[in-house]
């Protein structure tokens, strides 16, 4: 990641009637937002409101239990090294019952054994990053537990924070003040994981 935007935000004062509008429902209303993402990524509208249309899917309307959602983004950030995806998401895996210590087991390889309950969630992230596709060892532990409709889904969040984290880490976009990000060497580009559960 840049210690500095490569593409900043757009200035409020600079920002359009459409895009302002586009903003309203992500930055607007109380609690933290991803204020910085959004106001980036506002300044190519049209691309703005397809991808933002697809990731409120995923984060809002979704099939998959939100725990189950945040183990796969958290170790998605994790393999991507994107410090921003990882604070944010922290905050919202919180939200989504995660402990502390379940959080930081999504940093650290080793983390996960293959007895636990939602070790082929962290496997399904680790192959498809370094292998593009779900291994058949995965996939048939995923497949004893989820619909149709939420193994497609498993691939497509994993697939979504990817593009998000290449954009993120790309634009130099900055976290806001008092959003962590990845503990220790762990931030950075660059950071693969080997495939498995690891």
């Amino acid at each position: 990641m840049t210690d500095r935007p490569r593409i900043g935000p757009l200035p409020e004062p600079d920002r359009t009637e459409v895009q302002r509008d586009l903003l309203a429902p992500v930055v607007g209303g109380p609690g933290p937002k991803a204020t910085n993402l959004y106001t980036t990524l506002v300044r190519h509208p049209r691309l703005f409101h397809r991808w933002e249309a697809l990731g409120g899917t995923l984060l809002l309307r979704g099939t998959l239990p939100p725990r189950h959602r945040e183990i796969l983004i958290l170790r998605t950030a994790r393999n991507t090294g994107s410090d921003y995806e990882w604070g944010q998401h922290v905050r919202v895996g919180t939200e989504a019952g995660l402990s502390t210590e379940e959080i930081d087991r999504c940093a650290r390889d080793g983390g996960w054994t293959d007895t636990d309950e939602e070790a082929p969630l962290v496997a399904a992230a680790n192959e498809l990053h370094t292998d593009s596709t779900i291994g058949d060892a995965t996939w048939a532990r995923l497949e004893a537990r989820y619909d149709e409709a939420q193994l497609i889904e498993i691939v497509a969040v994993v697939g979504y924070y990817h593009q998000a984290a290449f954009l993120l880490n790309a634009l130099g976009v900055q976290r806001e003040p008092g959003v962590v990000g990845l503990p220790g060497d762990q931030a950075g580009p660059g950071n693969p994981s080997p495939s498995g559960t690891g």
